[in-house]
């Protein structure tokens, strides 16, 4: 995992990916943000702290797949180009709103005002944190991630939002 020293609250991140071909082995990985401590909860990892960003060679459109949040809010399409080419991801963190853009598409939006349960989605379904992201704090860690697979990163950006007074 590489982490960015700061916290942020407010910003928008743009960087390119690359996934590698399915000759060349599955890639699952991800993008952390709002991660508010670096340190694991018991029997869990990092991500547990804050919210991912799934990057995952299985094409579609589910709770894991890339450009969704993971576990949490499902990608409304799947935007992702052929294995082993170069997507471009545009992720948006701007106070209660989060979303992301995957190739010039938005595909998923989150207000985390609209999760007041823990453990609960905004429609009530159930999903596999201990959190009311609501109540998550906005600032935290931003990281990149990766399981022991291939994965390329390159053209990071990272621009902080001044929230208007």
């Amino acid at each position: 995992m590489m982490v960015y020293k700061e916290k942020f609250e407010n910003f928008v991140l743009k960087l390119d990916f690359k996934m590698p071909t399915e000759r060349e082995g599955h890639c699952n990985s991800g993008i952390f943000f709002r991660t508010d401590s670096l340190t694991p909860l018991p029997g869990k990892d990092v991500g547990y702290n804050g919210i991912e960003i799934a990057i995952d060679s299985t094409a579609g459109d589910g709770f894991h797949h890339t450009g969704a949040l993971y576990d949490l809010v499902r990608p409304t399409k799947n935007a992702m180009r052929p294995l082993g080419e170069w997507n471009h991801i545009v992720v948006t963190s701007d106070r209660n709103r989060i979303s992301v853009e995957l190739n010039s598409e938005v595909v998923t939006q989150m207000d985390t005002d609209e999760w007041p349960e823990v453990g609960k989605r905004a429609d009530g379904s159930a999903h596999k944190f201990e959190r009311a992201y609501k109540d998550h704090p906005r600032m935290g860690y931003i990281g990149l991630q990766d399981h022991g697979s291939p994965i390329w990163f390159r053209n990071i950006k990272l621009r902080p939002i001044i929230p208007d007074k």
